[in-house]
This record gives C-alpha cells, sequence and structure tokens, in this order.
C-alpha cells in the first residue's frame, strides 16, 4: 500500500518539530528570489490564518538567556531537534513514514520551492516555462550542480525521476504519477521503453508534456532529483524492488549529507560541501529520536527546539524558563479520525454521520487543550486560501440527532444496550498511540458511543510505526491521524482518490477533484473547491476533528530561525546561527 504516515498524517505537537512530516494525531508532541519564468499557477496569501493561540500573538522573547543550561552553551557548532523515531528509508518517493520525510528535506532540494504565500520559488531549478495551452512545462536547471557525493546532477537525472514515477511497480505517494504524463500509460503497460512526453534538450534544460492542464503540475513535476547513476544503476522497467535497499543511503542534493542513523537514538547530519547554495550556519545537526519526556530535554539544554500544542500552561511554562523564545504558529494542516471501509456498518453514511454528531469534539479537541485547537470540518486547513464555512455542516455534539441516525440505519438497541443489526453489533475498534491526547480521547469518546448504544474498543500501541502496521494489516474501524503539511488545496483530498481510504468510492467528488486540477483560474478553482468541502462534509469519508494551535519554543543563542506554513523548518535550517 502508499506510504500511509506521510500520505495521512504530519505536525508533531507536543514535542518535536515541524518540517514537511507527520505525527499521529495522538502524539503530542519542507529563497526569496521572485517568481521564475510564466507559472501560470496563482496562490493566495492565507485570507483566514489567525494567530496560533487565543492568548498568544506575537513572538515572546527569552527574558535571561543567562539561564540557559550548560550542556546547551557548550555546543558551537551543533543544533539538536527532537524527532519521533524514523524508519531509515530516507530516499523521496520510497520512504516509511513522514518522520523519514523530516530526514529527507534536508538532504533533497526539490527543483521549485514555495514561498509563505504558496508562490512558486526556484530550487534546483533556476527557472521554468508553462505553454500557453498549460501542458509542456520546461525547467532550466542551475549550472554546475551536484549531488553530496560530488557528481554532476543533470537533466538525465530529473528524466529518470519522473520515469520511476510512471513505473508501474511504483507503489510510493508521489502523485507524479497521477498527471497524465504524455505516453506514461504506454510505459507502465510495457508497450514502451521510455516515457514520449519527457524531453532531454540539453544537460540543464528538460520539459514534459501532460495529456490535460493540472494546477498541480508545477510543483508536483518540480520535486527533489534522484542520481540516474546511483539509483538507476540496478533498474529494470516494471522493477523498483531494489530501491528499499538503498533508502537507508541517500545521496542527495540538500544542505546537509546524513553522517549517521542510530536506529532509537538519533539522526546524524553534517554540511553537505557540494550544495549550490549558501552553506549551512551551523556544520552539524542532529534529530535526537530517543523517546522521553520532551519538557526535560528542552529544560535541560539536551534540544535546542521543541513544539508545544498552544495551552496557557504550556506558554507560561515556557515563559518561566527564561532562555526560549516563544513563537505562535498555525500549520497548514487538518486532523481527522480515519475509518475502515472494508467494514459494513462504517459505509453507511448515515452511521458516520451519527458518529460525528456523536462525538463532543470541542470538549476533545478544543476544551481539553485549553483553546489550543480549532473544530475542523472540511478537509482543509483555515490558512488556505480555499478555505470556507459557506454551507458546512459544524456537526455540533447532539447525542440525540445521532442516536435519530442510528435509528434510521436500522441500528437497534439490543442487549446489553449495544445497538445491532442483522445479528452484528455495533462496535467501534480504535486505534491510538500512547499519549495524553490519546488518554482524553479514549475516555471521553467510551462516554459518548457508549450514550449512542457504540461498543467501543480502544487499543492503544507504544509507538507509532506499531500502530501504522496495525492499520496496515485493515484490523481496525477508527485511526487517529493529521495530514502533512498542505500546499495546494488539492493536497488535502488526494487521499480520498488514490485509494489510502479503501472502499470509498463517490463519482461526484473525482468529478469535482479532476476540475479543481483542470483550471489555474484562481476564483474559479474557489468556486469548485468550496463544492467539493460541501460534499466531503456531507459524505464524511473521514471524520474530520481539528486544526491545531501551536507555540515553538527554541534556544534564544539560535538566530535565523523561521517557520514556514508549507514546508516548516526545512527551508530555514541551514540559515540557523548559533551566536
Amino acid at each position: 500500500m502508499k506510504k500511509l504516515t506521510l500520505a495521512t498524517t504530519s505536525v508533531v505537537l507536543a514535542g518535536t518539530l515541524f518540517l514537511a512530516a507527520c505525527s499521529n494525531n495522538g502524539n503530542e508532541a519542507p529563497a526569496n528570489s521572485p517568481t521564475s519564468g510564466n507559472t501560470n499557477v496563482q496562490a493566495g496569501s492565507g485570507n483566514n490564518s489567525g494567530s496560533a493561540s487565543q492568548g498568544l500573538t506575537d513572538t515572546i522573547l527569552a527574558s535571561d538567556i543567562s539561564k540557559l543550561p550548560d550542556q546547551a552553551k557548550k555546543r558551537t557548532d551543533m543544533i539538536i531537534v527532537g524527532l519521533t523515531d524514523p524508519s531509515g528509508a530516507f530516499t523521496p518517493y520510497f520512504q516509511q513514514s513522514g518522520y523519514d520525510g523530516n530526514v529527507s528535506s534536508l538532504l533533497y532540494t526539490p527543483l521549485v520551492t514555495v514561498d509563505d504565500e504558496g508562490v512558486p520559488q526556484p530550487g534546483l531549478a533556476e527557472k521554468w516555462e508553462v505553454s500557453p495551452d498549460s501542458l509542456t512545462y520546461t525547467f532550466h536547471l542551475r549550472k554546475d550542480l551536484k549531488f553530496s557525493d560530488g557528481s554532476p546532477l543533470t537533466s538525465e537525472d530529473v528524466a529518470f525521476t519522473w520515469t520511476i514515477l510512471n513505473d508501474k511497480s511504483y507503489d510510493g505517494d508521489s502523485q507524479v504519477n497521477t498527471l497524465g504524463v504524455k505516453g506514461s500509460a504506454a510505459y507502465k503497460d510495457g508497450s514502451a521503453t521510455s516515457i514520449e512526453g519527457i524531453k532531454v534538450t540539453d544537460p540543464q534544460t528538460i520539459s514534459v508534456t501532460l495529456d490535460k492542464p493540472n494546477a498541480a503540475a508545477l510543483v508536483l513535476l518540480g520535486s527533489d532529483v534522484l542520481s540516474k547513476a546511483y539509483y538507476g544503476k540496478d533498474y529494470k522497467q516494471g522493477n523498483l524492488d531494489y530501491m528499499k535497499q538503498l533508502s537507508s543511503k541517500p545521496l542527495g542534493t540538500g544542505p546537509y549529507k546524513l553522517e549517521k542513523f542510530i536506529p532509537g537514538q538519533e539522526v546524524r547530519f553534517t554540511a553537505n560541501e557540494n550544495y549550490y547554495g549558501e552553506k549551512p550556519k551551523t556544520k552539524n545537526f542532529i534529530y535526537k529520536t530517543s523517546e522521553g519526556d520532551t519538557w526535560q530535554y528542552l529544560e535541560t539544554g539536551e534540544v535546542d527546539y521543541a513544539s508545544f500544542s498552544a495551552t496557557t500552561e504550556n506558554i507560561d511554562k515556557l515563559k518561566s524558563l527564561g532562555f526560549v523564545n516563544i513563537v505562535p504558529y498555525t500549520p497548514s494542516t487538518y486532523s481527522y479520525l480515519q475509518l475502515n471501509f472494508e467494514h459494513k456498518a462504517l459505509q453507511d453514511k448515515k452511521v458516520r454521520q451519527a458518529l460525528t454528531y456523536g462525538l463532543d469534539r470541542q470538549s476533545i479537541y478544543v476544551d481539553a487543550n485549553q483553546g489550543a485547537g480549532v473544530v475542523a470540518n472540511i478537509p482543509s486547513s483555515p490558512i488556505s486560501w480555499a478555505y470556507t464555512e459557506d454551507n458546512i455542516n459544524p456537526y455540533k455534539f447532539d447525542t440525540e440527532k445521532a442516536k435519530s441516525l442510528l435509528d434510521e440505519a436500522g441500528w437497534t438497541v439490543g442487549a446489553g444496550g449495544i445497538r445491532e443489526k442483522d445479528g452484528e453489533k455495533l462496535k467501534i475498534h480504535y486505534l491510538g498511540t500512547k499519549s495524553k491526547n490519546t488518554d482524553i480521547f479514549i475516555a471521553v469518546a467510551k462516554e459518548n458511543l457508549s450514550a449512542l448504544g457504540v461498543e467501543f474498543e480502544p487499543e492503544v500501541f507504544a509507538d507509532f510505526n506499531s500502530l501504522v502496521s496495525k492499520v496496515e494489516g485493515g484490523d481496525y474501524d477508527m485511526v487517529s491521524f493529521s495530514t502533512p503539511l498542505l500546499t495546494d488545496p488539492s493536497d488535502g483530498l488526494l487521499q480520498f482518490v488514490d485509494g489510502e481510504i479503501k472502499g470509498y468510492d463517490n463519482p461526484k467528488f473525482k468529478e469535482l477533484y479532476e476540475k479543481g486540477l483542470a483550471t489555474t483560474d484562481m476564483e474559479e478553482r474557489k468556486a469548485i473547491y468550496k463544492e467539493i468541502f460541501q460534499l466531503l462534509n456531507d459524505d464524511l469519508p473521514v471524520i474530520f476533528t481539528n486544526y491545531k494551535k501551536s507555540v515553538y519554543a527554541y534556544n534564544a543563542r539560535i538566530e535565523n530561525l523561521s517557520l514556514s506554513p508549507f514546508y516548516g523548518l526545512a527551508s530555514s535550517l541551514p540559515n540557523w546561527n548559533l551566536k
């Protein structure tokens, strides 16, 4: 199956970092030059954005840097950030979790990035053009690009990357194979040995032609580049199994290169001397992956950065440390409860709606977090230009409404107060990872669902990877997840069309999804996504839960730290400097 964690999760709340990455929702915790070429892509500024916390709207600077722990003071060329345990698959497009994505975001630089407004910016490609019919994209690479081993990066490497993503054996989470590159279908079925729409003009110029326009194509095609010499030496059309062996030894293009990975402990990076841009200001960087108390790590100086749910309690405690800067942050994500459509009861929309009415989401995700969140009802972040609340059902907590819907769906109360239908009891097998948030969810959900006549069976895992394995096995009814950081509104819809939510199939949604990608006109796209959000708000392929409000705190010695709504820390981290 596709990479579940990156496709369906992101954002670590109380404890680790924000990158283009992921985390289970129960866990508390990817250049400023002008746009190049005719992008033919429009973006908005997030006109619904707000502060990350009702009580914190501006940065709070450290009050007493002298309180900085000795352990942190002694570090002169190293910064340490906490990260939930990655699996070790660090090659883009072939990762096992979003935590792997945190690692690879420092090891690779895409052809095209986006700024804080979502507008495409140069990465490895210094400029690009889009044909008038929006079908052909031509990329011009920077000169003298190199991979981290010093080997040259050319258009052939870009062509190789696009080719393997359209191979019939590719089963990762990239959307490049959904773009409809001209000739890709023939390549997938083996009737062609190359992809007609990919044309290499010279070592710095490459073009690709699509069968139909796609508004997300520029950024999708402009993703990370893999070395043909390294990753392609064993490639045979129709077989990408060998790539798994290379994932732990990535060859990248980013500001850092991998020095050492110690599973369960840390990931070590050192500056990439062959990086095309300005070299990292701090030579060494570590993701501390061992499990533990994030507060303790920050207080003792074992880590230099951590993020937390934006509760009043957390903010006050961070202020008391004295040596950290505190910044509010609202990520471009949404959280949800994934449902297993392979279980008959959950195939009924009325049952899904009943569960949504029957769960006190305000208490679980907002009140229990001292307001550090907002209830979500659509697959879009409030900071997105496509966000809307127009004709969106808020599904306010209503036990009687939920009971009525279950009655209509034919689920009648039976022995022991549990609803039954056709001899089957209505049960919800919930999966979560060990955390305070999971404990809160289980306590409230058990009470809420019991009142509806639904049997609630929670199962808690010690680590996120174990939970993912259980989900992949299909033995569950409900599990908590968050999305990755979302750039385009179509990003938050992918799981409903790519088979990640198994069993969900709504032709009208698919029609609208394609329509939303077929135009680059901003107002036209807004209208289409409004219709999509209204449809999904009624259909509920998942139960939308909340938008997170966070704060991040970091060692006040660090200069130039900033957080992108779309890339998190990844874009600014190379500029971090220890004063």
